[in-house]
């Protein structure tokens, strides 16, 4: 069973894929594309044992030829010494501009081969496929690529869509437990910024959600289905895709501040989702009952909902006021207002800030 989301972009429009054991079925469906026969798979030690062959030996039958190129695997290798690695390799090869890539495995691998195809030969087509939970319902969609900086998060990147996305959920099969409930942390999200039954969903539990197969899949396109309806009305970012970034104002700069060794993605997000949620609060924007089920969802996966103690605060501070979601010196958090709703809130003092993170 195949289920297909399109993210409708005009001219740049494309499908999400999502099914159960289709890494074999990706040569025949990208051959119709009108690419040179040379392609260049993207991933990292850890995955390509377990994929790459599979989906290298299925191009292979489609009348490609494969390049393999690998980095390390960790969001500190999402940086510009690592991207000029994969040129080198591109341009060694002679890929030209029909070329593709192809990046399989999570968020960082897709981030940086996006970011390559966007840039090389100013601009070829790339695949995603994504193995983590939080890359198949986010990082995969929507056409944000990039690179990191010692000074913050994505701070190097474009807008560039890929031509397909091809989820296969058997993937999950060899995801570690802590980065599949790293993953769970951005459907929450989902719930909390527009969809309310999803939210009632996750609140039955993991269980559910790992005995059924048809749940999986559920809750996998339905994340697919509400990223790509934004994405559609506001590609770059302009207004109502910020909404997307709920939890991240706050996440990124945790990461930022900790160098990426210390928390997963979804893990900041989540504490970043708590303390939004309390700051929402603190303005009167939502009720406590509600903060409270943000929370407790949160809580009830395993996921973190407060900075620790030894974490600087300043240092988080600092990190936020380098953001690039802010304008002219100007934070912007998305807010919730109640489960399924959120605000776009602009102009809040540093003394509410600093009072939220405790310093001081």
């Amino acid at each position: 069973m195949m289920e297909k989301v399109r993210v409708k972009l005009k001219e740049r429009s494309y499908d999400i894929y999502i099914g159960k054991d289709i890494l074999r079925n990706i040569g025949n469906t990208i051959k119709p594309l009108g690419l040179s026969p040379r392609i260049a798979i993207v991933s990292n030690p850890t995955v390509y044992p377990l994929y790459g062959k599979v989906i290298a030996d299925s191009l292979k039958k489609g009348g490609f030829e494969v390049l393999i190129v690998t980095i390390p695997d960790g969001e500190e290798y999402k940086n510009l010494l690592w991207l000029e690695h994969i040129y080198n390799i591109l341009l060694k090869a002679k890929l030209d501009r029909k070329s593709a890539l192809i990046a399989i495995g999570g968020g960082v691998v897709g981030d940086i081969t996006g970011f390559a195809a966007s840039t090389y030969m100013r601009g070829i087509t790339y695949i995603q496929v994504p193995t983590t939970l939080l890359a198949q319902v986010d990082s995969s969609v929507g056409g944000k690529t990039g690179v990191n900086h010692r000074l913050g998060k994505n701070m190097i990147g474009t807008f560039w869509q890929p031509r397909l996305v091809w989820i296969d959920i058997a993937t999950l099969k060899t995801l570690p437990e802590r980065e599949f409930i790293a993953g769970l942390a951005e459907v929450i999200k989902y719930g909390v910024i527009s969809d309310r039954d999803l939210f009632d969903l996750l609140e039955e539990g993991l269980k559910k959600i790992l005995k059924h197969e048809r749940i999986m899949m559920h809750v996998i396109k339905r994340s697919c289905e509400i990223k790509a309806g934004i994405v559609s009305k506001d590609e770059r970012e302009s207004g109502l895709r910020s909404i997307l970034n709920y939890g991240h104002t706050i996440g990124h700069a945790l990461e930022t501040s900790t160098d990426y060794k210390r928390y997963l993605h979804g893990e900041a997000v989540a504490i970043g989702m708590c303390l939004e949620a309390e700051l929402a609060g603190r303005l009167n924007f939502i009720s406590n009952d509600k903060i409270h089920r943000i929370k407790s969802l949160i809580e009830s996966y395993g996921l973190p909902s407060k900075i620790p103690e030894d974490i600087d605060k300043q240092h988080i501070l600092s990190s936020m006021e380098l953001d690039k979601k802010a304008i002219a010196g100007e934070l912007k958090f998305i807010l919730p207002e109640d489960i399924g709703k959120v605000k776009i809130y602009k102009g809040i003092s540093d003394k509410i800030i600093k009072e939220l993170l405790k310093i001081g």
